[in-house]
């Protein structure tokens, strides 16, 4: 046995137990891994609370970084005692969780296990936005928002680093000024920040908009953008965007909208250590500032997510067994 938190019905974060569960035993391409730190992440509020149909009870996780116990009888690339990471996993609010060994990301020497938890959801998105989705070019001018976020802060820094111009958005004054100490040229408040990246832009608008937010700033961002520019809606943080009418994209300037989701950007085992690797090595060589802005006892699993959906946080959250 050992502890884990269990969502037994549709609900809000109240709903979380803290319960003692059985250990899982690894299949033949799985790792059965000692879970160092896990990610608090919003579509795990999305699966609790039934925005994603889920079969209950479940153990809700999809991140953590840790140490392997026990591998399948198939698994050739890893052993007991390296240090793994995912976002593809599964149940992984717990003290053990199961991973299959192809998702599993190796940490490199000087990464710690909380900034391997820490990284992969939100450094991927980050990393497949600005590289795969609309690629980024040097000159461009982008607008994200959260920028205090856990892919905010992160997606700021990548952007930067090829030399884009930086617009974001944050909720307060210190939300702000963490955005710009990210590297963001302008970060703004979110009462009317289309007329301010118009302004910003001499009217042009954003060559993109990456929003993660959704509803309460879709409209904005569609706003925002110049002609033939690209909204590419990654969540909704406050709440899913209703149906709209497409011609809007046609009398706004020809527009492109795209939701993609990172799973279809992990599509072969090459692309994920691709990925996976440029984020680590840029950590590694203090070119990526992985925040970690708060960490609760996996016991305060109810506190994180509750914090978490309140806009609480910054940077990223973890739960540590």
């Amino acid at each position: 046995m050992h502890k884990a938190i269990v969502v037994p019905a549709p609900g809000g974060p109240e709903i979380l137990r803290f319960e003692d569960v059985s250990l899982p035993e690894p299949g033949p391409k799985e790792l059965l891994v000692r879970v160092a730190a896990a990610g608090v992440n919003f579509i795990d509020t999305y699966k609790r609370s039934g925005v994603y149909p889920m079969q209950y009870p479940f153990i809700p996780g999809a991140e953590a970084a840790g140490t392997v116990v026990a591998a399948g009888r198939d698994v050739a690339s890893f052993r007991e005692g390296a240090r793994v990471a995912t976002t593809e996993g599964g149940g992984t609010y717990s003290e053990y969780t199961i991973m299959e060994a192809d998702k599993a990301l190796p940490i490199p020497e000087g990464v710690s296990d909380e900034v391997a938890a820490a990284l992969p959801m939100q450094g991927l998105t980050a990393h497949y936005l600005c590289n795969s989705t609309f690629p980024v070019e040097e000159g461009q001018t982008v607008l994200t928002h959260a920028g205090a976020g856990g892919v905010g802060l992160l997606l700021i820094q990548l952007l930067k680093a090829k030399g884009a111009r930086v617009i974001t958005t944050a909720s307060t004054d210190a939300k702000r000024e963490l955005a710009r100490s990210a590297g963001a040229d302008h970060a703004l408040a979110y009462d009317g920040f289309a007329e301010e990246v118009r302004h910003l832009t001499d009217g042009r608008g954003v060559d993109v908009v990456y929003d993660g937010v959704g509803k309460a700033t879709f409209d904005g961002s569609l706003a925002s953008l110049r002609k033939r520019g690209m909204l590419v809606l990654f969540g909704g943080a406050s709440g899913q965007v209703p149906p709209f009418d497409i011609q809007r994209l046609n009398s706004s300037g020809s527009l492109y909208l795209t939701r993609p989701t990172l799973g279809d950007y992990l599509l072969t085992p090459e692309e994920r250590q691709w990925r996976a690797h440029e984020l680590f090595e840029m950590v590694r060589d203090g070119n990526l500032d992985v925040r970690i802005g708060a960490t609760y006892p996996l016991a305060e699993a109810t506190r994180a997510q509750q914090d978490l959906e309140g806009r609480k946080t910054t940077g990223k959250v973890l739960l540590i067994p």
